[in-house]
């Protein structure tokens, strides 16, 4: 049985919620309390030594890191579908990959910090505003053209990048996708 640890309103946790989803795989919803520090409790980091969530469980396998799960789950579950073995098709979406963990990182996931959690003294707003607002451009440019990041259907890579980008077009696109559940508490 999967075991997903995270938080409702974590939207790396949520890349893993939707990408289970739309494998339609049943999971075991593990709620880590961020507000009360669980993630930083002696019994969490001995399964994650960052402290973060998501934490997928699958039988005797543990993967932190969103990006990496989205990983695991595309090629053990997901076949071409989701996360393509070509060499071009695998580095366009592995740069999407990056870009979540980058670009939408320092933008728009510590902007939603900073004002949905008051993450002030730990965020340079600024920053994270003028990151938020280069990332957003790509998008905005890169979507202009196609419907979705690549290889003409969803991916890992719109995966990894829509839970902080609730902006665009694609937004649409995904919310109609057959197995789509929203995020909680957005």
């Amino acid at each position: 049985m999967i075991k997903l640890h995270g938080h409702e309103i974590s939207g790396n946790s949520y890349k893993i919620r939707l990408m289970l989803s739309l494998l339609n795989l049943e999971y075991e919803w593990v709620w880590v309390d961020l507000m009360k520090g669980e993630h930083k409790s002696p019994e969490y980091l001995a399964k994650n030594p960052f402290g973060q969530v998501p934490l997928l469980v699958d039988d005797e396998t543990q993967i932190a890191d969103a990006q990496a799960i989205l990983v695991y789950l595309a090629r053990k579950y997901g076949g071409e579908q989701w996360l393509p073995t070509d060499a071009l098709p695998m580095a366009q979406v592995v740069r999407w990959l990056s870009t979540a963990a980058g670009e939408v990182r320092q933008g728009p996931e510590n902007a939603r910090l900073f004002y949905l959690f008051g993450a002030g003294t730990k965020i340079n707003i600024e920053r994270a505003t003028d990151k938020s607002h280069f990332i957003l451009k790509q998008l905005d440019q890169h979507l202009s053209t196609r419907t979705w990041l690549e290889c003409d259907r969803p991916t890992t890579a719109d995966i990894a990048i829509y839970p902080y980008i609730y902006v665009l077009s694609w937004m649409d696109r995904f919310q109609k996708l057959s197995g789509y559940v929203p995020m909680l508490g957005a």
